[in-house]
């Protein structure tokens, strides 16, 4: 399903998104508040998109590429990911290049990710951010997102235990 929104397209991902994706993984600075450190190997990230490929085609999850509609520039990606058919619920997620950051690009491609989760009954929507990550945090509570919790030491990166926020949304 492609989404289109008043600057974005959001279409399917495809193994020819990987040599996209891989300079933004790649970025330590865009990982920073990433489950996995900075992905400098494009094999690992090409593995990374056959993963949700297959997540996709199993209806587990779905990942779209994100790009600017006047030049189908890439920006990142979005997901509706651990998809739970049966409580109509999911976790959204998001990824975008430096350049893309303080545009409004991931509001916009988030919020149209919600509004088709709506469309196809999901009824509760849940995200998680590291601790410290404050731009994304922003986000989440500007689309509408509630702060629902605090797990201490969630994520194990690269030996260093992280604090995650839990956030929630009732559609």
């Amino acid at each position: 399903m492609i989404l289109e929104t008043e600057r974005l397209i959001l279409s399917p991902v495809t193994e020819e998104d990987a040599p996209l994706i891989h300079p933004i993984m790649a970025d330590p600075e865009v990982m920073a508040h990433m489950d996995s450190m900075a992905i400098d190997d494009p094999d690992v990230v090409g593995a990374f998109i056959t993963g949700q490929l297959i997540e996709m085609a199993n209806e587990q999850s779905f990942y779209w590429s994100v790009r600017l509609n006047v030049d189908d520039r890439y920006l990142g990606s979005v997901d509706l990911s651990d998809i739970d058919w049966r409580h109509h619920r999911a976790e959204v997620g998001f990824i975008l290049g430096k350049d893309s950051w303080g545009k409004g690009y991931g509001y916009e491609a988030v919020q149209a990710v919600l509004g088709h989760a709506a469309t196809l009954g999901f009824k509760r929507l849940w995200a998680r951010t590291h601790v410290g990550n404050l731009a994304s945090e922003s986000l989440l509570k500007k689309l509408g997102f509630e702060e629902e919790g605090y797990l201490r030491r969630h994520v194990d990166r690269e030996g260093e235990r992280r604090d995650c926020r839990l956030w929630g949304m009732l559609l």
